[in-house]
């Protein structure tokens, strides 16, 4: 290798380098949200077809509790998946502050 190429190499190794952090972070963000939509989105499905069977007069029980049954127990499991929420309040609960008594 000439000089010129491993200057060159060195140069787009220190590039790389540097931008793989960043875009690693990204990725796992990305993901994370990626994850969450899909997992909403499979509660909310699972939550129209319960309405739908319980919604229908001529469905038979014997053949609609199970499938019911079956579709809650799977959003309590979908729901386990997700991270607890973490909110960020730009000011106190409403809880700390003093009560407010009208005459």
């Amino acid at each position: 290798m000439t000089p010129r190429h491993t200057v060159f190499a060195g140069i787009a190794l220190i590039v790389a380098s540097s931008a793989a952090p960043a875009a690693a972070g990204q990725l796992r963000h990305e993901g994370h949200a990626a994850h969450w939509r899909a997992t909403h989105q499979a509660i909310y499905e699972q939550g129209n077809d319960i309405a739908l069977l319980e919604a229908d007069p001529e469905a038979d029980d014997g053949y609609k509790t199970p499938v019911i049954t079956r579709a809650r127990t799977d959003i309590r499991w979908l729901r386990a998946t997700l991270p607890a929420a973490q909110w960020r309040w730009t000011s106190p609960c409403c809880y700390s502050r003093r009560p407010i008594y009208i005459r």
